[in-house]
């Protein structure tokens, strides 16, 4: 069977039950995960509180302190945590309990006693979100990075009206394309527009050709 070349989490199981909770932390370590077990609901949110806490939770419906459902309202109203990607474990099956966990905040559900390779497909899914979750936001930091580069172009910018240097904070006047470059991602390649063509350059072209033609008589 082919499966998804998974990316390495930090995961929270939060199972009171410790032989699945044994056997969950065991699975997911063999598949390299970083595992972090807790016994009920209120240690499982005192890691979630903490700084860098995982990506993925599983959370088990029936469990002393907060229940699953419970733990899954509060990771959704953490703007800190609203990204994370929750699986509900629960030995419910009636259609209308896994309408009210979904709707608590779950992304996902497994039937207890899970079946291992239900477990690592669901499991493929959580980690391909995680990792589209983790691109979009590398993405928009770099468009703010971007951003930020071109604020600093932005206002007021006191330019010679003669030679038309820059001058930078440090008062020193410079080329505006040095002022530029030293500001931004923008590079230059130079060129001539028509109206100095004219000025500067067609002036010095016909004096060489009359320079030539002199020579020539």
């Amino acid at each position: 069977m082919i499966y998804h070349k998974a990316l390495l989490l930090k995961i929270l199981i939060a199972e009171d039950d410790p032989s699945s909770r044994l056997l969950l932390k065991t699975t997911l370590e063999k598949w390299e995960h970083d595992v972090v077990a807790t016994s009920d609901g209120r240690a499982a949110w005192e890691v979630l509180e903490q700084d860098e806490a995982p990506s993925l939770a599983i959370l088990d419906w029936m469990m002393p302190g907060f229940d699953g459902v419970e733990l899954c309202r509060r990771i959704r109203e953490a703007p800190a945590l609203r990204r994370m990607y929750v699986i509900l474990l629960t030995a419910k099956s009636n259609k209308d309990d896994i309408v009210i966990g979904l709707q608590s905040g779950a992304d996902d559900y497994i039937i207890k006693p899970f079946y291992r390779e239900e477990l690592r497909a669901r499991m493929n899914v959580g980690v391909r979100v995680v990792e589209l979750q983790e691109d979009l936001a590398k993405r928009v930091r770099d468009l703010e990075i971007a951003l930020s580069n071109v604020n600093q172009l932005q206002g007021l910018l006191p330019i010679c009206s003669y030679c038309k240097k820059i001058r930078d904070d440090s008062n020193y006047w410079q080329q505006v394309e040095n002022y530029i470059g030293s500001h931004s991602e923008a590079r230059f390649s130079h060129s001539v527009c028509p109206e100095c063509y004219e000025v500067h350059i067609e002036p010095q072209i016909n004096k060489l050709r009359s320079e030539l033609g002199n020579r020539a008589k």
